[in-house]
């Protein structure tokens, strides 16, 4: 089949962090094909494609569409010749309806009037055509995330590519919303589009594509034809060594409640109830995760429980004492780390450096604080202990962190709460947006702070997580738990169910 994109040689060298994220890097993609590309953080991918789509300049190669060689500077040129771009985090106006969003810059006007009902009209044709049903008048503000894909999706299709880069677009989907993904890039693909799927989950892979590219070190080592290739196989190649893909763990050795959870009820941000009347217990030395649809509570509880949303009822202890009212920095110093879900806007402050993120929770001891002045000598001693356990790629001492690829800036987030060795752990979304090797070593993190008798609360989407890592997995549904489950024998349809809604006695498995 003849080539859709061709690149050749491509290299880029980032002189302000001492990075070669690519290295005479060639990548070829088949017409019509759905097509992976994968690799560790840092290994260059999303530069590549970076590059593809004009947002950086590379420093030697060629590209070519369709045969032809073209110059590609700016996001301009690349729509112009066909390649369109979803990016990990949307790029969309919150108070913007579907169609105001798409046709941004093509808006339909009469002398110089804008005509809403004709932009509607275009986008529900546009829509319909390509079998991606959306409300045109809907506000961006009220879609669920898998929604606002969609609409990128279909305002890439709008300005005519035929050549889609799709960038980590599982990492904020939920398992429901990346099966309706899933299918949609098997109908482009079979409509004749070209889909480069940017992702570090394997499994995903084997479910949606057809060839696949693994890059390590800024190089392409390697492409193969899905159907003849493994999961295991690709790890090998993503990170140059065997990975153990399940998770092993000793039977749990429970020991006194670290915290405790009563009657808790909490509101969302527009007053309306998130969480009700939820009761649950984390021990020492075991990890209780929760399930769930995305929107059903768990984001109002985590920060009920760290302190960062007030409760409108119940009480929380921590290490048997009364923590309902105190600060976020009075749980910290009684033994409480936080890894958010937003690790962009809550986890860490692009604007400081790695080393001043790294200790912004333990600032004021004395390890980090002389007579009211920081030790930068002990931060950079730490930041160096950190980037080695961590192995977070094109870290620096010193050095800012806005350039580091979503899954490092998880790592650093991961290495700064681990590392103090709390008695409770509260883990929420721990493992989005890293390769597999990464996830491998935060999850052998987790069960090794368990081990040492830390108590964690696992909140994550990702259900074959849940299952791998908890001792206890309590279901919650429209702000309550629904059921608590055994992940040593509950199935997914068991969870499933009690995810959407059914009551406890109703998921017992039929004969």
């Amino acid at each position: 089949m003849a080539l859709a994109l061709e690149m050749k040689g491509i290299s880029k060298y980032f002189a302000s962090t001492d990075v070669r994220a690519n290295d005479q890097v060639d990548f070829a993609v088949e017409a019509g094909e759905v097509h992976a590309l994968v690799g560790e953080n840092g290994a260059g991918k999303t530069t590549l494609m970076s590059i593809l789509y004009g947002l950086v300049r590379p420093d030697a190669g060629e590209i070519k569409v369709d045969g032809q060689p073209v110059q590609i500077h700016r996001p301009d040129d690349a729509i112009r010749h066909g390649i369109g771009m979803v990016h990990q985090h949307f790029k969309l106006v919150p108070s913007f309806t579907v169609a105001q969003s798409i046709m941004l810059g093509m808006e339909p006007n009469r002398g110089g009037f804008l005509t809403p009902n004709e932009e509607n009209r275009i986008v529900s044709e546009l829509a319909e055509r390509h079998g991606l049903p959306v409300d045109p008048k809907a506000r961006i503000r009220d879609l669920p995330v898998g929604m606002q894909q969609r609409v990128e999706i279909l305002k890439v299709l709008e300005r005519k590519a035929k050549i889609l880069v799709l960038d980590e677009p599982t990492a904020v989907l939920t398992p429901q919303e990346v099966a309706e993904l899933m299918r949609v890039v098997r109908n482009l693909s079979q409509a004749g589009f070209t889909v480069i799927f940017i992702t570090h989950k394997l499994l995903e892979v084997v479910r949606v594509a057809d060839r696949v590219t693994v890059m390590r070190g800024g190089r392409n080592v390697g492409s193969k034809a899905v159907a003849e290739t493994t999961v295991p196989e690709l790890a090998r190649m993503m990170v140059g060594r065997e990975v153990l893909l399940k998770v092993n763990k000793a039977p749990r050795q429970p020991g006194p409640v670290v915290f405790a959870a009563d009657d808790v009820s909490v509101t969302d941000v527009r007053g309306f109830p998130a969480v009700t009347r939820v009761s649950f217990e984390v021990r020492a030395g075991e990890i209780v995760g929760i399930a769930g649809v995305s929107g059903n509570g768990q984001t109002e509880l985590v920060e009920a429980v760290t302190g960062m949303r007030a409760l409108d009822g119940g009480r929380l202890a921590l290490n048997a004492k009364d923590a309902t009212s105190l600060s976020v920095r009075q749980r910290r110093n009684a033994g409480l780390a936080h890894i958010p879900e937003d690790r962009i806007h809550v986890g860490l402050n692009l604007e400081t450096n790695l080393d001043e993120n790294l200790i912004v929770s333990r600032y004021k001891l004395g390890q980090f604080n002389r007579a009211g002045f920081l030790n930068r000598r002990s931060m950079r001693d730490f930041a160096i202990d950190v980037i080695k356990r961590f192995s977070i790629a094109a870290a620096v001492p010193g050095g800012g962190i806005s350039r580091l690829s979503g899954g490092n800036m998880q790592k650093v987030v991961i290495g700064r709460e681990l590392a103090g060795e709390p008695t409770f752990i509260v883990a929420n979304q721990p493992t989005r947006g890293l390769d597999v090797g990464s996830i491998e070593f935060v999850h052998r993190s987790l069960v090794d702070a368990r081990d040492r008798g830390a108590g964690i609360l696992l909140v994550s989407v990702e259900l074959e997580e849940i299952l791998a890592l908890s001792d206890r997995v309590l279901v919650m549904y429209r702000g309550q738990i629904q059921g608590e489950v055994d992940p040593a024998t509950a199935t997914e349809e068991q969870i499933g169910l009690l995810m959407a809604g059914a009551q406890p006695e109703t998921t017992a498995p039929t004969a």
